[in-house]
């Protein structure tokens, strides 16, 4: 959620279509962090992943790293 200054009413920026593992879905996200860009990515540990939203672009997010079942990383 975005709240720009004086605003009455946030802006949904990720997530926002409830509990899952598509891409505009998140499970238990426990960390978030924003670059100089502006891009969100967020720790879905959930889903054992880490997204990206690019700021202003349309698109659902992106899985730019997974976790497989033998705990190895992938992606990044």
């Amino acid at each position: 959620m975005k709240w720009n200054k004086g605003a009455k009413e946030g802006i949904v920026v990720a997530g926002g279509q409830g509990e899952g593992s598509a891409l505009a879905q998140l499970k238990y996200p426990e960390g978030l962090f924003v670059d100089t860009l502006g891009t969100l990515y967020v720790a879905d540990t959930g889903n054992n992943r880490v997204m990206r939203w690019i700021q202003g672009d349309k698109k659902q997010g992106a899985t730019i790293g997974k976790q497989s079942r033998s705990n190895e990383f992938h992606y990044l």
